[in-house]
């Protein structure tokens, strides 16, 4: 009856955390930050690692998706807090071990113009053909340009 003890409820349990709360106070006194550590320092610290820990798998885990991959991979971690602007505020001393760096283009290296496909091309060759034999004047005028022009007159 009432003199049975009760089955030990593990203190990550009353929490609702899956960090283990135990091992953390351990670390908390082992590494001598403070003389004494209060009850909830443990719980506390495990539900902010927890929370830090499932946000970096979360954004993790949605760059391994968007490379096509099944596994996080270092490179994935190192494109998840980087382009997270809280979580890279809290990593910007950190260096992510083959983590590589974000693709990043200056504006300015970028070219202005968009490189021209097939026929504007050729129609553009032959303008400066015309130019330099010093016909001014372009008679190869593209299609769409006519077509508009024409229903435009209609």
């Amino acid at each position: 009856g009432s003199n049975q003890k009760k089955a030990p409820v593990a203190r990550s349990t009353k929490a609702g955390i899956t960090f283990p709360v135990g091992r953390i106070q351990r670390y908390l006194r082992k590494g001598r930050y403070a003389d004494r550590i209060g009850a909830g320092a443990a719980v506390y610290l495990t539900a902010v690692l927890e929370y830090l820990v499932s946000e970096i798998v979360e954004l993790s885990g949605n760059a391994a998706q968007d490379n096509k991959k099944k596994r996080i991979i270092p490179r994935h971690i190192q494109l998840a807090v980087r382009n997270d602007e809280e979580l890279n505020r809290l990593f910007k001393d950190v260096t992510i071990a083959s983590g590589g760096v974000l693709p990043n283009i200056h504006s300015s290296l970028i070219p202005k113009k968009k490189q021209k496909k097939g026929t504007e091309r050729r129609h553009e060759y032959r303008h400066s053909h015309n130019q330099r034999r010093g016909r001014i004047g372009c008679l190869c005028r593209r299609k769409s340009v006519l077509k508009k022009e024409w229903k435009a007159f209609l």
